[in-house]
C-alpha cells in the first residue's frame, strides 16, 4: 500500500487496509480515476526519489571528503521516498496507532540514517516503496477481476410511456410500466414477459451456460442479457427489490461476516506486532551488554529485525483469500453471505435435504400408462386429456402436458366433449366423441361397476374407463431430479458422513424417493415445525455442523436452525435470499459440491498463506537476529511475501479442483 493510505492502518498493521481491499469492489467504478492518478503520482515519486538516490551513490564514490554533498543528496531522496511514511507514523502516534508499518519502516530507517548508513536507510525506502507499488497493483487487479464477476446491474431502462420509448435509469422506473429490451441488452428489472419470444443468457445469476428460452407469460430477472427477439417486460419489483440489486449487495457485504481464521489472523497481529517490537528493543539494547559487540551492529540488528516483523502478508491476503472464494462463487451461480459461511462449508459433517422441489422437481409428471383390453397407451392418453380439458387440477395440467408432448397430438376440439362433470373426491366423467370416459381414482370406477386392476407404482393414479370399459391406467409422480444421486454419492465422496431427506409426503413416497436419490436416513410425513425438531436431534448427535438443504420458500425455519441453510432455486425466490446463508442460484443440487470445492479451494490457500507468511518471516527473523540478515533482504521478508501472498490469494477466483 502506498504511504498515502499508510495512516488507515489499525494497531495489527494493516488490519483496516485488508478491510478496504476486500471491499473495493464497491468504490472501484467511483475511484477509478483517482486510482490511476495516484499510480502516476506514485510512479513519479519512485522515479525521482531514485534517480536523486544514484546521484549520491555517485558522489559516495567520486567526492573525496564531501560527505555533507553525500548526506543531503541521501536526505532529499528519502524526503521523496519517505516522507509520508514518516509524517503517517507521527499522526498514527497522536492517535495511539503505534505499531504500525510506518512506524516500523520509520524507526528501521531512521535509526539506520542516526548509526551512518546513508545508503542502506535510502535504498531500503526505495525498495519498500517499489514492493508496495507492486503489491497494490495486484490487489487493484484482483478487485476488479472479482468486480468483474458482479459486473451486471443495467445502467439504463428504455420504457413505454405515452406510445414513446425513452430511456431512464432503473430507479426512475416504476412497478406497472412496461419495458423494452432489444437483443443484446441487459433487462434492467425484474418483470413478466408481456410481449416476445427470446433466448436469455442468464449466466451471471445462475453460471448456467446454456440459454433459457422464455414467451409471454414467463418471469424475467435483472442481470440477464437478451440474445435474439425484441421482449416488452411489465416491471413487478422497483430497482432496489430486484434479483440483480441483492445479489450485488450481498457479495458486497459478505466480507463483514469474518470468518474463525480472519477472526484469528486479526487477534495474532494485534498482540504479534508489539511483541516483536519489544524483541527488537531487547535485540537493539539488552544484547550488546551480555553478549558484547559493537552498539551500532546490534542496533542495526534491532532495526531489521523491526522491518521483517511486520504480518502484513497474513492480514491482507487473508481476507482477500475469502474475498476471492466467495467472488468465485458468485461466478457459478453460487451466493455466499459470508467468508464465515464459506469457512464452515469445510466441516460439514450432516446435510438434511428437503424433498419436494429440492432433491425432487417439485412438479407433477406423467411416469407411465398402462393399457388394458385392446386400448394402446396413446388413446388413453388422448382420451384422459380430453376428460382433463376443463380443469385446472395439477393432475390434469400434468395429463395436457404429457399429451401434448407427444408426436401424435392436436389441438382437442372442444366440441367434441360433452357432459363434463367433476366428481367430487373422484375424479370427472365426460363424453368424449360420443362416448362417455370416466376418469379419476379407483373408487370412481368401481362405483360405476367396472373392475378395475390397481396399479401398485409410488405416485397419483389415474383410472380410465371409456364406455364402461376399463382402458387403463397413468401413473403420475414429482420425479427425482437428474443430479440428485450425483449430489448424495458427491457429498459423500467428500467426507460427509451421513445425508438425511425430510418430507411431509406419507412413507411409501418418501421411502421411493430416499431408495432413488440414495440417502442414508429418511423421515415422512412430517411438518414445518417437525422438520426443526428433527433438526435439533440431529444437532445432538453429531460433531460436525449441519447444513440443510430446501427451496427457500417453505422450509425457513429449518433453513434458520441449520449452522449453514443453504436454499436452491434462488432465482425469483425473495425468501430463499432472505432465509439462506448460501443461496444456490440453480434449480440443480450438485452446486452444493461445487460450493463445497470452492470453500476446500479457499482454505488451502488460506493455509498456504499463513504457513509461507509465518515460515520466511521466522527464518528471517532469527537471520535478523543473528546478524546474517540484512536490510535489503528484511524488506523483501516483508512487502515480498505480502506481494507473493497476494498473488497466491487470487488464485481463488479460479475454478477448484473437484474432489
Amino acid at each position: 500500500m502506498s504511504a498515502n493510505n499508510h495512516d488507515a492502518c489499525e494497531h495489527g498493521c494493516c488490519g483496516q487496509r485488508a478491510h478496504q481491499h476486500a471491499h473495493g469492489h464497491s468504490h472501484d467504478h467511483g475511484h477509478s480515476h483517482g486510482a490511476e492518478g495516484n499510480d502516476r503520482a506514485e510512479r513519479i515519486r519512485i522515479g525521482a526519489g531514485g534517480v536523486v538516490f544514484a546521484l549520491g551513490l555517485v558522489a559516495e564514490q567520486v567526492l573525496d571528503g564531501g560527505r555533507e554533498v553525500e548526506l543531503a543528496l541521501f536526505l532529499v531522496s528519502y524526503a521523496i521516498l519517505g516522507g509520508e511514511v514518516v509524517s503517517s507514523a507521527f499522526r498514527n502516534l497522536r492517535t495511539g496507532r503505534m505499531f504500525d508499518e510506518n512506524f516500523l519502516m520509520s524507526v528501521a530507517t531512521i535509526g539506520a540514517f542516526a548509526i551512518g548508513n546513508f545508503p542502506e536507510a535510502v535504498a531500503v525506502m526505495l525498495f519498500y516503496r517499489v514492493g508496495e507499488y507492486f503489491q497494490n497493483a495486484a490487489v487493484r487487479q484482483s478487485k476488479k477481476s472479482i468486480a468483474a464477476l458482479m459486473d451486471i446491474r443495467p445502467d439504463v431502462a428504455t420504457i413505454e410511456r405515452a406510445g414513446e420509448f425513452i430511456k431512464l435509469a432503473p430507479e426512475a422506473v416504476t412497478v406497472g410500466e412496461v419495458l423494452l429490451v432489444k437483443p443484446g441488452e441487459k433487462i434492467p428489472l425484474d418483470g413478466v414477459v408481456l410481449e416476445g419470444e427470446s433466448a436469455l443468457d442468464t449466466r451471471a445469476l445462475s453460471g448456467e451456460s446454456l440459454p433459457r428460452t422464455v414467451v409471454a407469460g414467463d418471469v424475467v430477472l435483472s442481470g440477464c442479457i437478451n440474445q435474439s427477439g425484441v421482449l416488452r417486460v411489465t416491471v413487478t419489483k422497483l430497482a432496489r427489490e430486484s434479483t440483480v440489486s441483492k445479489i450485488i449487495e450481498l457479495v458486497e457485504h459478505a466480507a463483514d461476516k469474518k470468518s474463525p481464521s480472519e477472526n484469528f489472523i486479526t487477534a495474532f497481529a494485534r498482540f504479534y506486532t508489539p511483541v516483536v517490537v519489544a524483541l527488537a528493543a531487547l535485540l537493539a539494547v539488552i544484547a550488546p551488554l551480555f553478549l558484547g559487540g559493537a552498539w551500532a551492529e546490534w542496533i542495526h540488528r534491532g532495526l531489521v529485525f523491526l522491518v521483517i516483523s511486520c504480518p502484513c502478508a497474513l492480514v491482507i491476503s487473508i481476507p482477500l483469500s475469502f474475498f476471492a472464494g466467495i467472488g468465485s462463487a458468485s461466478r457459478r451461480g453460487i451466493l455466499v453471505k459470508g467468508s464465515n459461511f464459506l469457512e464452515a462449508l469445510n466441516h460439514v459433517d450432516q446435510v438434511v435435504f428437503d424433498k419436494t422441489g429440492t432433491l425432487t422437481r417439485g412438479v407433477f409428471e406423467v411416469t407411465r400408462i398402462e393399457a388394458q383390453d385392446g386400448f394402446s397407451t396413446a388413446t388413453v392418453l388422448e382420451y384422459a386429456a380430453c376428460a382433463a380439458r376443463f380443469s385446472s387440477h395439477p393432475v390434469s395440467l400434468s395429463i395436457a402436458r404429457a399429451y401434448a408432448a407427444t408426436a401424435d397430438a392436436h389441438t382437442i376440439d372442444q366440441g367434441t366433449i360433452g357432459d363434463y362433470r367433476e366428481i367430487s373426491g373422484q375424479g370427472a366423467s365426460a363424453t368424449v366423441s360420443g362416448k362417455t370416459v370416466l376418469s379419476g381414482n379407483a373408487r370412481l370406477l368401481q362405483n360405476a361397476g367396472i373392475s378395475v386392476t390397481e396399479a401398485e407404482e409410488i405416485g397419483t393414479k389415474v383410472y380410465l374407463a371409456v364406455d364402461g370399459k376399463f382402458a387403463g391406467v397413468i401413473v403420475i409422480a414429482d420425479t427425482l431430479r437428474e443430479d440428485s444421486r450425483r449430489t448424495i454419492e458427491g457429498l459423500k465422496a467428500r467426507g460427509v458422513r451421513k445425508t438425511v431427506m425430510l418430507t411431509g409426503d406419507n412413507e411409501a413416497t418418501g421411502a421411493f424417493v430416499a431408495r432413488q436419490a440414495g440417502v442414508d436416513e429418511f423421515y415422512a410425513q412430517l411438518l414445518p415445525a417437525q422438520k426443526v425438531e428433527k433438526m435439533e436431534h440431529f444437532a445432538a448427535q453429531g460433531a460436525g455442523k449441519i447444513a440443510f438443504v430446501g427451496d427457500g420458500i417453505n422450509d425457513a425455519p429449518p433453513l434458520a436452525r441449520a449452522d449453514i441453510g443453504i436454499a436452491m432455486g434462488g432465482l425469483g425466490s425473495d425468501a430463499a435470499i432472505k432465509a439462506a446463508d448460501v443461496v444456490l442460484m440453480t434449480d440443480q443440487p450438485s452446486r452444493l459440491l461445487d460450493a463445497i470445492d470452492i470453500a476446500r479451494a479457499t482454505r488451502r490457500i488460506v493455509w498456504q498463506n499463513i504457513g509461507f507468511a509465518l515460515g520466511v518471516k521466522g527464518v528471517f527473523l532469527v537471520l535478523a537476529a543473528f546478524g546474517i540478515t540484512t536490510m535489503w533482504e528484511a524488506v523483501f521478508a516483508d512487502v515480498g511475501v505480502s506481494v507473493l501472498a497476494i498473488l497466491n490469494a487470487v488464485r481463488g477466483l479460479r475454478p477448484p479442483r473437484t474432489a
